[in-house]
């Protein structure tokens, strides 16, 4: 009988003779052949199984990969049931017979009862310890984004204070701009400046190209001294400094003469004054522009990033979120390192989570700065292998030890210093690709080091 052959295994030695009774009349026994899956990992887990004869293989998913986990090989072993604890519980592994056998089947939630009916203070440790695992983990992940939207608010910040304070710099200045031109009419009057000569002014200053201005600072130091000395000649007053705001929207001394040859002695002053302040309210103008430019960018590529406004599942562009993250941690790469982009043309899209991958690539690229304080070369690269969207990043910092790379994905484990790391990115990023049904793995070396994450591009 059923209940003498669970009284013999060493797991229900203790019970008594009611209490395998009960457990009999709320558990099944089911047969099994070689192959037959039991149980599979990652579906809820409904029954408490416990072996009575035969032999079951348990095998967990790495990747791409099945591989072999732990064996039920003695009756009395068991597995699963943990829904009795958590209701959202699933199966850890997945449990396929190899030996011919039976196994005791038993619904998690009568086993839930039957336990809390017999060991009421055990069921009550064995629930504190799965809520307290569950609190854990779910601190820990919690922990790991409020670190990643400290790291995007820090850099964020520092990307749009540039932009911002161009912006206010050429607000301040425009407006002394705008004064002085208001004013111009009195002063081109004042000065005998004819209508005919007014609009041959119009006409040069419509010529000069603000592109010119784009020039290293040596070169535009060189037009500034070449302008001031050709407006001494002239007995230009303030020359130098007007010579510093025809210099910085593009003007050469060639372009003075042209002037020069429009106006006489008398009325030259005042035509370059004015003309200077035209040009220098539209080099302004210029500026609000590609600093405004600037921020709606940063705003779209956090947008892009964080994914607000789209499903959780849909076809992803990997090379998008990449992008986007490289211009979040834009701040980060200034400090001498070099970014080499080869990215596969006309990627094809992977089906994904598109703000947990977001996540992969922040916490992988952001470790690839972080180990090349002093400069370097950051490396990104994808392309497609064998039905698989494949990126690397390498960088060329001191590189990893074999026994750092074995711990690399391990939870809370960090090679920084105290306060400076919290040893969540690589396991979470690990845990996001392996929910994506890919893998990720470390090539490391002094010098090259690449993380490499290998993804479906179609998920199973």
């Amino acid at each position: 009988m059923l209940a003498d052959e669970l009284r013999g295994l060493f797991l229900f030695e203790s019970l008594t003779d009611e209490q395998i009774d009960r457990l009999v009349a709320i558990g099944e026994v089911v047969a099994f052949e070689q192959g037959t899956v039991l149980f599979r990992e990652g579906d809820p887990a409904g029954h408490f199984w416990v072996l009575l004869e035969g032999h079951v293989e348990l095998l967990r998913r790495t990747g791409h990969d099945v591989a072999h986990y732990n064996d039920m090989d003695r009756p009395g072993v068991w597995a699963g049931g943990f829904a009795a604890w958590d209701p959202g519980a699933s199966y850890l592994s997945t449990g396929v017979g190899t030996i011919p056998g039976r196994a005791l089947r038993v619904p998690s939630a009568a086993f839930q009862q039957w336990a809390q009916d017999w060991f009421p203070f055990s069921v009550h440790l064995i629930r504190g310890f799965f809520q307290t695992v569950r609190a854990m983990d779910a601190f820990s992940r919690q922990r790991e984004k409020l670190v990643a939207l400290g790291t995007i608010a820090a850099g964020l910040a520092h990307e749009i204070n540039n932009p911002a304070s161009a912006i206010a710099r050429a607000v301040d200045a425009l407006q002394e701009s705008a004064d002085a031109l208001v004013a111009a009419p009195v002063d081109l009057t004042d000065a005998g400046i004819t209508r005919e000569q007014l609009h041959a002014l119009d006409a040069l200053r419509r010529d000069v190209d603000a592109s010119s201005a784009l020039v290293d600072p040596l070169a535009l130091a060189d037009r500034e001294e070449a302008l001031g000395a050709w407006l001494d000649e002239h007995d230009v007053s303030d020359a130098w400094q007007l010579a510093a705001t025809l210099a910085s929207v593009g003007v050469e001394p060639d372009w003075c003469e042209r002037v020069a040859a429009v106006l006489d002695d008398e009325t030259l002053e005042a035509g370059l004054e004015w003309l200077a302040g035209a040009l220098s309210s539209a080099g302004l103008l210029g500026e609000i522009r590609e600093a405004s430019r600037r921020i709606s960018d940063l705003v779209g590529a956090m947008r892009s990033y964080s994914q607000v406004d789209r499903a959780s599942l849909q076809l992803v562009d990997v090379t998008e979120g990449i992008e986007s993250t490289l211009v979040i941690l834009a701040h980060k790469l200034r400090a001498g390192i070099t970014v080499e982009r080869d990215f596969v043309p006309d990627a094809p899209l992977v089906e994904g989570n598109p703000s947990e991958l977001n996540q992969v690539w922040m916490n992988i690229i952001d470790n690839a700065i972080n180990v090349m304080p002093d400069g370097g070369t950051l490396r990104i690269s994808t392309r497609v292998d064998d039905g698989s969207f494949v990126v690397e990043v390498g960088d060329t910092g001191p590189g990893m030890p074999v026994e750092v790379q074995a711990r690399a994905f391990d939870a809370f484990f960090t090679t920084k210093d105290v306060g400076k790391g919290t040893g969540l990115g690589l396991d979470i990023s690990r845990r996001v690709v392996e929910r994506h049904h890919g893998e990720i793995e470390i090539e490391s070396e002094p010098g090259n080091t690449v993380l490499r994450v290998r993804l479906p591009l179609r998920s199973s």
